[in-house]
């Protein structure tokens, strides 16, 4: 099993294209670990707005009624993917891995794998 700060690592160092890498409570807001940015990867700025991305998109599926569980959300931008995994574990409940990842270096399928790998040894 891995504390939050071995699976941040993992994140940076086992994915490639990794440009940054996040643990977020969307109940509070709160990023409980960031690793990576830079001048163009505000992580703080980014995990606040992620956290929107998620609240809006369980809103959406309760209106909706769906009695489905998100794996993943996937946006992409001109040169980045940005990954939200919402973690599924009863000890993990309302927490999310976001990843910033260099769509140029990146292998988008390889780097869910991954995600989900570490998403699954992770202990909070």
């Amino acid at each position: 099993m891995m504390n939050t700060e071995t699976a941040l690592k993992e994140a940076m160092t086992g994915i490639e294209g990794a440009l940054g890498v996040a643990l977020v409570d969307y109940g509070s807001g709160m990023a409980l670990g960031t690793l990576g940015g830079n001048k163009d990867l505000d992580l703080s700025v980014a995990t606040a707005g992620n956290t929107d991305v998620v609240r809006a998109k369980v809103r959406t599926m309760e209106m909706l009624g769906l009695k489905d569980e998100i794996e993943d959300i996937l946006i992409t931008l001109g040169t980045q993917y940005h990954l939200i995994r919402l973690l599924k574990s009863r000890n993990n409940s309302g927490l999310f891995l976001y990843l910033a990842l260099d769509k140029e270096r990146a292998n988008l399928a390889m780097a869910r794998h991954q995600l989900r790998r570490i998403e699954s040894g992770l202990d909070i």
